[in-house]
């Protein structure tokens, strides 16, 4: 059953909104796309030849033809897109959106259309229309909250994403995600943050170091355990930038006691082909696959990552083994489980500042993850508050959809495609959010500095590491540790 139904008079406000701002005329100066060299009079064609082959070799044509045929322009799915609400542009209505390829479709791969077409000699694709479908598709965070408005059904968010499939085939597509995917999948280090292994142990052990000294417990990082019960892929971002969110993770399967790993011949969980080509999303999950594979690991542990688990615990079956593909398990859902069977305790009395959190779209909308965290968090943080709305209905971070990749337009994700998120953190007064998110926090911490809010954002183990509590058998006596420094306290000076 659906919560948080948007009322008359949330309608009747969208429709009533200011003039686009002006930094969305500044970021068409200003983005990058990545282009081959191309013939204006060429690309339609070889945008056509990319649609026909992607229609050929998927299933997309089924959703399209039943789309074509269904979808309206009453709008209402303006009344949740948060672009649309934060310009005003009519531009950037979903369902017109969506308009721009269903015409398309219509014109060259129907019938009707194509009859139409050599009669009347009109309507035929143009380089003008296919650059008005990359920016309004790019400018899309992807987030399909309007799919819960649509009376019709029609997933904007499907097509706004076959849309950037077809443009990333004949080469438009941002530069960042193609030099991140392009180092993933054919550089040497084989993840989109081009962190080699020796770096990759290196931190690891930097991070034992740390939570001995802090928590006076023996917390590891197992790397290339055979036969363990979780292979672990987070978004390889977290290694360089989300410490504390790795050791709570690592906290919590110390205090279980369940077998996990690190690989070290594939270890990003990211996977940026959701955001732009189902070609290269393939390719990332059958590496994630081989990978554990090559381990003889029983599951897939997904980090705080909300698109890297969506992608893997979706389409790890319609790429490696269908009925029979192995498991996907979120972090948060393990974490959810061994708290729940008392396998996991946590200090009441350690966070006490006011704490919320932020659905990431990719958990929420599809209704997979959405209590779990809470009912964790308000066991042990007294003082938690919820934003509205949430869950299911939940607002968009203002990066969704890869978006965030993309810091030459951080100008327009923090004001335009962020102000909504902004207004509802405001709002709450929380001096804590947690998003369990790499893409979330990266753009949430963008969000809450140039929007001047006095918030913290944190991944949900982040707090759980703080607040853990340790089996005393497992705590180790500081006098024996490698790291204590000697006492030349008594000691006479020279």
């Amino acid at each position: 059953m659906r919560t948080n139904k948007i009322s008359d008079e949330e309608r009747i406000k969208a429709f009533k909104l200011a003039k686009k701002p002006e930094v969305i005329e500044k970021q068409k100066l200003n983005v990058r796309y990545h282009v081959e060299d191309f013939d204006v009079n060429d690309r339609p064609r070889r945008f056509l030849e990319a649609f026909a082959a992607i229609l050929k070799h998927s299933n997309y044509r089924m959703a399209l033809d039943h789309y074509s045929r269904v979808v309206s322009r009453c709008a209402l799915c303006a009344t949740t897109c948060q672009i649309y609400q934060a310009t005003g542009d009519l531009e950037d209505i979903p369902c017109r959106r969506s308009e721009l390829l269903l015409n398309v479709y219509r014109r060259h791969f129907t019938l009707g259309g194509l009859l139409k077409g050599r009669i009347s000699g009109k309507d035929f694709l143009t380089d003008e229309k296919i650059q008005e479908m990359a920016d309004g598709f790019w400018n899309c965070t992807a987030c399909r909250r309007c799919t819960l408005e649509c009376p019709m059904g029609v997933d904007h968010g499907l097509i706004t994403h076959l849309g950037r499939y077809i443009l990333s085939e004949i080469g438009i597509a941002p530069r960042a995600l193609v030099v991140s995917t392009r180092e993933q999948l054919e550089g040497a280090s084989r993840n989109t943050s081009a962190i080699p292994i020796p770096a990759l142990k290196d931190t690891l052990e930097f991070l034992e170091d740390d939570m001995l000294e802090e928590k006076s417990v023996n917390i590891k990082f197992p790397i290339d355990v055979d036969g363990s019960d979780y292979v672990f892929f987070p978004a390889v971002s977290d290694f360089l930038m989300e410490a504390e969110t790795l050791m709570g993770i690592a906290a919590v399967f110390t205090a279980t006691g369940d077998s996990w790993t690190i690989g070290t011949g594939y270890y990003d969980g990211i996977n940026y082909g959701l955001f732009y080509n189902d070609r290269i999303m393939e390719r990332i999950i059958r590496n994630v696959d081989e990978e554990t594979d090559r381990l003889h690991g029983k599951n897939v542990l997904i980090g705080e990552c909300g698109h890297a688990s969506r992608t893997a615990k979706n389409f790890m079956p319609t790429f490696c083994g269908g009925k029979d593909a192995r498991c996907v398990v979120s972090i948060l859902e393990y974490t959810h489980k061994v708290w729940k069977e008392g396998k996991l305790k946590l200090d009441p009395n350690v966070v006490t500042e006011k704490v919320a959190y932020h659905d990431p779209c990719n958990f929420a909308r599809q209704r997979w993850i959405v209590n779990q965290p809470r009912e964790v968090l308000k066991s042990f943080c007294k003082n938690y508050v919820e934003m509205t709305p949430s869950g299911e209905n939940n607002i968009c971070c203002g990066g969704g959809g890869g978006t965030v990749s993309i810091d030459e337009i951080r100008p327009y994700r923090t004001t335009v495609g962020g102000k909504l998120k902004a207004d509802q953190i405001r709002k709450s007064g929380c001096d804590i959010l947690v998003a369990p998110c790499a893409n979330c926090k990266k753009q949430l911490r963008e969000l809450v500095e140039d929007q001047g809010i006095n918030c913290q954002v944190v991944g949900l183990h982040d707090l759980i590491y703080k607040a853990i509590i340790f089996d005393d058998s497992l705590i180790v006596k500081k006098e024996g540790l490698i790291f204590d420094k000697p006492d030349f306290s008594s000691k006479e000076e020279n």
